[in-house]
């Protein structure tokens, strides 16, 4: 006869409880819950292709190639492009076999358990809505500046100048309006909008692809993997965690400077894993979502290299600027239309950049909610738009604020971590649902596992270690509220917590 289990022992169980794949589908079918299906694989590709093409084409492939890489910076871009790819063959796999909103967090609930779960889920909102705001404030910048162009200065109270003394980012702050209003419309008008601003960003690119080339001297490819050189030692809360640890430091140029600037240059990338969020929303998800995360990873991929070719063949790689090395790049040559036309397509990328987090940000909140680890109400889904307008309208208020009064140029790391936290947990999950669950159908099915996510999860976890000390803190302390807002609301909420009451569907407490 077995003895009762102890109470450390429920603790522990109810920690690491994982949600039921079935149960998961059957929740998307829930008549107040459900979000309806619209999307195709074109539209997951544009999202995807949306979301990783902002202002990193533009500005990274000049600076990595500066600092770091020499023109050998489109090896850089080859090498981050194949960590994204590790990354996004697992994510391909879970997605088709848990076509859920919530991505990496519903992925987590299905392999690893609750906790993991909110933990990860509770990262994402780090990776979106933090991001949405850092890009918010980015697009704002590049609006000004186009104005100024123009003859037209916004007054300083209203501009988020960081010097000067108070000021509201008014611009940024109407982006994260405009675009929640979108949103909440309904995901068919939110994919309308973004295959034209899509479509607008994508032909600048081609159209700077194109003229650039007329203007490439053989001569500035010379040497194309520059001669390496030693980096200087950081110190306080910007040195590398690897280098406090084990006072590694990294390499500039040479061979090894090419990995350096593929650290630097991956988060150019980041993004794709956003696609996964609107699963729940596609009409064929085993397929299609799978096509939409591998199909804009392989074309932004293509894009970046031929960027970066093109800017260290116009202009030596000494002589590229720091601030905007491609616009940078036309005016040198008396190119002034080019540059403009440049500008155009950055503020265009970060539009649709912005837009696509909030909807993510909205989905991961969404489906956290419907399992009661965040209040229902934020999972009701209104008749008439198909979408979760409350989660939508607060997260928009929330980001709205965080665009207009704060400056978070040295938070945007915090971005990059949580990404790269995100990869890791569902590199593993593609591992333990491989053994757990075997019989799952698998629309697509990840090569070489175990193998292929081991390589992403230590990819990942290179890349983490690489980032500043200061970040590492941040994000530990952001880890530790989420354990607390868990610990006092989401354990005692969660559906999974009363099995009748996730078979009937009722909502319970919250």
């Amino acid at each position: 006869m077995t003895s009762a289990p102890q109470p450390g022992q429920r603790l522990l169980r109810s920690l690491v409880r994982t949600k039921p794949v079935e149960q998961s589908i059957a929740d998307t079918e829930e008549p107040e819950h459900a979000l309806r299906r619209s999307l195709s694989a074109l539209d997951l590709t544009v999202f995807g292709v949306g979301v990783i093409i902002g202002t990193g084409i533009f500005v990274l492939t000049g600076t990595a190639a500066k600092n770091h890489a020499g023109p050998a910076v489109a090896l850089s871009f080859a090498a981050a492009g194949v960590v994204c790819a590790l990354a996004a063959l697992c994510y391909a796999e879970l997605a088709s076999t848990v076509p859920v909103a919530g991505s990496a967090y519903t992925f987590a609930f299905s392999t690893i358990g609750e906790l993991p779960a909110w933990i990860i889920g509770w990262d994402l909102v780090l990776e979106l809505a933090l991001g949405a705001a850092v890009v918010a404030v980015g697009w704002s910048g590049y609006v000004q500046s186009l104005l100024e162009s123009a003859g037209v200065t916004l007054p300083h109270a209203i501009s988020g100048a960081s010097t000067g003394g108070w000021s509201f980012n008014l611009p940024a702050t109407l982006l994260v309006a405009v675009l929640t209003a979108v949103i909440l419309a309904g995901m068919h008008l939110s994919a309308e909008v973004t295959r034209v601003i899509v479509g607008i960003k994508v032909l600048v690119v081609l159209i700077v692809i194109v003229a650039g080339l007329f203007f490439v001297k053989a001569d500035n490819y010379s040497p194309f993997i520059p001669p390496a050189k030693t980096v200087e030692g950081k110190s306080g809360g910007a040195t590398p965690l690897i280098e406090a640890l084990f006072g590694y430091t990294p390499t500039d140029f040479g061979v090894m400077g090419i990995f350096t600037a593929a650290a630097v240059v991956f988060f150019a990338f980041i993004g794709f894993d956003v696609v996964a969020t609107a699963a729940e929303e596609t009409r064929n998800p085993q397929r299609d979502v799978p096509r939409g995360i591998l199909g804009s990873l392989v074309i932004c991929t293509a894009l970046y290299m031929a960027v970066a070719l093109v800017v260290t063949g116009m202009e030596k790689y000494t002589e590229l600027s720091d601030d905007a090395p491609l616009s940078d790049a036309f005016k040198a040559v008396g190119q002034h239309a080019f540059a403009d036309m440049i500008n155009v397509g950055a503020v265009a990328g970060l539009t649709s950049v912005t837009m696509i987090l909030l909807l993510g940000q909205s989905r991961v909140f969404f489906a956290m909610s419907r399992d009661g680890l965040l209040p229902r109400t934020f999972s009701t889904v209104h008749p008439r738009f198909g979408t979760p307008t409350k989660a939508i309208v607060m997260l928009g208020a929330v980001v709205a604020v965080l665009a207009g009064l704060i400056p978070l140029e040295e938070l945007s790391e915090l971005v990059n971590i949580g990404t790269l936290f995100a990869f890791i947990v569902v590199s593993i999950g593609v591992v333990v649902l491989r053994r757990t669950r075997p019989d799952l159908p698998r629309a697509f099915r990840c090569p070489w596992v175990p193998v292929l996510p081991v390589l992403s999860v230590l990819a990942s976890l290179w890349l983490m270690v690489n980032l500043p000390v200061a970040t590492w803190w941040r994000f530990l302390v952001w880890m530790v509220i989420g354990v607390v807002v868990y610990a006092f609301y989401g354990r005692s909420h969660s559906r999974m917590g009363d099995p009748g009451r996730a078979r009937t569907g009722t909502s319970g407490p919250g």
